[in-house]
């Protein structure tokens, strides 16, 4: 059961992930009911059974650092716990994946036959949470753009419908505005440059960098466990691990070991002040 120090850890985690700034998250943060990081890591600490968790944003050819990593993380502490995380990704994507994660493979561009796609996936899988970190999310002309504002539609695997077709709860990561669930930010929105996603979820997380939002629930996770998935965390190791398969920096678009344009010690010292604030929030229990 949760209570105020719960929630006090919430709140200071959700500062820490906003601090850079780097996006406006820290003014959109104003629009969010305080205590969501607290409410998203409750439902994924509730799960033993599937979850699906979509990732894999789309650069050039290929697909960004940032999602995949944060994706990993929240896979591994799922099954720590005893669930069954399941990666949904384009088709790219998991056959690099394939033998490392369960993954599910999805086919980039928009169809009509996608929907009925997805619900035959979500009938043969029954999750019991369906999470999207750092996906591209449907503007209300039904395309999909980066933060550059091209169109990317071509080259999207669509997981809007996950969301909205699934008979479980969501939640949504994302950093810029133009991901899947910053549709619950649609007014705040029209103040970034950028055009926004209309895709709600039940429960969105917020950070200066995506992968740093699924620290901040892994960190809400290890608080509640007695396993520590914050130190068995080695940043440098997952994004070496993804460069081998053809990531790319997605604000440089280059094959290099950051996120977002930050070198990985950037990654290194966020999941070290998240373990400071659990260890912080342990002694004060």
């Amino acid at each position: 059961m949760t209570n105020e120090h719960d929630q006090l850890l919430s709140e200071r985690i959700e500062q820490l992930l906003v601090e850079r700034n780097m996006r406006g998250m820290a003014d959109l943060r104003a629009h969010l009911r305080p205590g969501y990081c607290l409410r998203a890591a409750e439902r994924l600490r509730a799960c033993r059974g599937p979850v699906l968790i979509g990732t894999g944003f789309p650069v050039l050819d290929t697909f960004e650092t940032d999602g995949p990593a944060g994706a990993i993380a929240l896979y591994r502490a799922l099954e720590g716990q005893g669930a069954e995380p399941i990666l949904v990704c384009s088709e790219q994507l998991a056959m690099s994946l394939t033998g490392d994660f369960r993954v599910e493979a999805m086919p980039v561009g928009i169809s009509p036959q996608l929907p009925e796609r997805i619900r035959e996936v979500l009938a043969n899988i029954c999750p019991e949470l369906v999470v999207s970190i750092e996906l591209p999310g449907r503007a209300r002309d039904g395309r999909y753009y980066n933060m550059r504002g091209e169109d990317i539609s071509e080259h999207t695997f669509c997981f809007d419908d996950f969301l909205t077709l699934a008979d479980c709860p969501s939640i949504a990561i994302g950093d810029g505005g133009n991901e899947i669930g910053m549709g619950n930010l649609v007014e705040a929105l029209a103040s970034l440059d950028i055009t926004p996603s209309a895709t709600r979820c039940d429960e969105l997380v917020i950070a200066d960098v995506s992968n740093w939002a699924a620290h901040g629930l892994v960190a809400m996770l290890s608080y509640w466990s007695d396993i520590d998935y914050l130190s068995q965390w080695d940043n440098r190791e997952v994004l070496e691990y993804l460069a081998e398969r053809g990531s790319v920096d997605g604000v440089t678009r280059e094959n290099t070991l950051s996120e977002d344009g930050l070198p990985c010690e950037s990654g290194k010292l966020l999941v070290a002040g998240l373990q400071q604030l659990v260890n912080e929030a342990r002694g004060g229990r």
